[in-house]
């Protein structure tokens, strides 16, 4: 993995780290780890620490940062189609840390 690559993946690990982290319910939390989880899941062993010292909390700028760095690992190879998968996670992830969503699903 080159340096660019990793910076970019520690940046989008970092965010959605972030996300899971200022979440504002518990299925929003599960499924921003979700998304974490696979974007580990990509990369195997080549894995950077996490630092999400010092980040914001608006949830907004946070989740537009871990989609733009997410997109940006297609520029270091990673399969467009596992990139869009992710994507999806993080926008289910989103749309359930809705605290007033009517979940009537079952």
């Amino acid at each position: 993995m080159l340096l660019a690559h990793a910076v970019t993946l520690a940046e989008a690990r970092t965010y959605i780290a972030a996300l899971a982290d200022e979440a504002l319910t518990f299925d929003g939390s599960v499924e921003y780890e979700h998304a974490l989880l696979y974007l580990d899941l990509v990369h195997g062993d080549d894995i950077p620490a996490l630092d999400t010292r010092g980040l914001t909390d608006d949830r907004a700028i946070l989740h537009a940062i871990a989609v733009s760095a997410v997109k940006e690992l297609t520029d270091h190879g990673v399969d467009k189609l596992q990139i869009e998968l992710l994507l999806d996670m993080l926008d289910l992830a989103r749309d359930r840390d809705d605290p007033c969503a009517d979940i009537s699903e079952f």
